[in-house]
């Protein structure tokens, strides 16, 4: 048997190698035995899927590994971004969800998150609770395919009830017709025609890219960073629309671009809708950023007085403070972001309807509120770089970090580290690098942010000439 490992968000494996129907049945019946295990009553799961290869027969095997284990499924009708799936939890009042996706990965990977009953991430014991259920031999899940359901599987319509939900939480009235026009790129994911609806159905100009079934993605991760969005890019500089959204394969994470092609990272768009919420629509509350987030978002809070948390890399322990601390807003690097009062879960849906009311509010571009973000707070750049090594040399990079970590990197000075998640090194209150290994893959993560563009890139240098030697 294949070894099965939860990473920061759920499990995920190569599809035909270790992402087989078997292990999905394994890691959904270690599901059905935690569920049963802590439901008092009879127990209700719902399940979703994204547009990656076999994603709908892989939740169709979920629905009736869960039944079988005497569960009842309400299964997707169509592919589904996660948040909808988190959303369907709470509005159904199931005991928890199954979203079949490997969010960002490549197209030959797959996956399967598991949401908790309140609609977001599971919690860190919630998943050691799953681990420690899964089969222990091929012995326990033999026979299992062919056994009688015991639940019923019903298909469900998803969308409706969550675009309903957003009504009661975005400004409708102040978008309805509003002068700005949009293009989607919805990057062949799950979000495909989501917020292209919700836009037209507003009146909104909006135009979709990317917005077909096409399992290999073609040929580009489908995750919102800059070098994924050329396509973005070119649709914006030779039409006249006003902003680009982008959403990552399963629509958890948002990125995105001005008229001319100008990139807007999630750190800018945490900061600005942090800044909306507190500024303009005088929401109280705590915020929650994980370790690789910008620093801008520690100046917002300290000129507004909001106690702020920071948190190890993945949204899941975001989420367990939404449900613990009255956490306004969290997010994290990747472009995760979430409002509680919608739910305690990343939504790149949210987050573009969030930024175009920020927009028409102040009656500006999207550069332009960059822009006063910078002169308020100060210039903060950001780039990370991923490095593909051997498990080895992985390895090897963490000894010499732990027993000999430098007092300088390029000819910056070191101020102090920080071990939350990584290695952090701090040149001042607003410049660092991390250095983080993941779990999961043989790959060291370097993230920078320094206050220009060429000073991240010298330090990002530094660091990888550090690291490989």
């Amino acid at each position: 048997m294949s070894a099965i490992v939860f990473g920061t968000d759920g499990w995920r494996g190569v599809i035909g190698d270790d992402f087989t129907f078997a292990n999905v049945r394994r890691v959904v019946r270690a599901i059905a035995r935690y569920v049963n295990q802590t439901t008092p009553r009879k127990p209700v799961l719902t399940v979703g899927y994204d547009t990656r290869f076999g994603s709908p027969e892989f939740a169709r095997v979920a629905a009736e590994t869960l039944s079988q284990q005497g569960i009842e499924v309400l299964l997707s009708n169509d592919y589904v971004a996660s948040p909808i799936l988190s959303f369907a939890v709470r509005h159904f009042r199931t005991a928890g969800g199954i979203m079949i996706t490997a969010s960002h990965n490549p197209a030959h990977w797959n996956g399967v998150k598991f949401k908790g009953t309140y609609g977001g991430s599971a919690n860190p014991a919630i998943i050691r609770s799953i681990e420690k259920l899964l089969p222990a031999s091929d012995r326990e899940t033999a026979g299992v395919s062919s056994r009688r359901p015991q639940g019923k599987i019903r298909v469900i319509d998803f969308k409706r009830p969550y675009r309903e939900h957003l009504k009661r939480t975005i400004d409708f009235k102040k978008l309805r017709n509003a002068r700005v026009r949009v293009i989607v790129d919805a990057m062949y994911g799950a979000g495909r025609g989501t917020l292209r609806t919700i836009l037209s159905d507003l009146g909104i100009v909006c135009q979709e890219i990317r917005g077909e079934i096409n399992p290999s993605f073609g040929g580009v991760h489908p995750e919102p960073i800059e070098s994924n969005l050329a396509e973005l890019r070119a649709a914006l500089q030779r039409t006249q629309f006003d902003v680009g959204f982008a959403s990552d394969g399963d629509a958890d994470r948002i990125g995105a671009m001005d008229g001319s092609g100008l990139f807007v990272d999630s750190h800018k768009i945490f900061s600005m809708i942090l800044e909306h919420l507190v500024a303009t629509r005088q929401m109280k509350g705590e915020v929650a950023k994980t370790f690789s987030s910008t620093k801008m978002i520690d100046q917002i809070c300290r000129r507004f007085s909001i106690p702020m948390h920071e948190t190890p890399i993945g949204f899941k322990y975001i989420c367990d403070l939404m449900l613990t601390r009255k956490i306004l807003i969290g997010g994290e690097e990747s472009g995760g972001i979430g409002v509680t009062r919608h739910l305690p879960e990343r939504d790149s849906v949210l987050c573009a309807l969030l930024m175009l009311e920020i927009m028409i509010t102040r009656k500006k571009t999207l550069r332009e509120v960059v822009s006063d973000l910078m002169r308020q707070y100060g210039s903060f750049y950001f780039d990370r770089l991923d490095l593909h090594l051997t498990e080895a040399q992985k390895q090897r990079a963490v000894r010499r970090l732990t027993h000999q970590p430098p007092r300088k990197i390029s000819n910056y000075a070191v101020a102090r580290l920080e071990r939350l998640d990584g290695f952090k090194f701090l040149f001042s209150d607003t410049e660092w690098v991390l250095v983080r290994p993941s779990g999961t893959e043989p790959i060291l993560r370097l993230y920078c942010e320094a206050s220009s563009p060429q000073k991240v890139k010298r330090i990002l240098t530094a660091a990888k000439n550090l690291v490989s030697a």
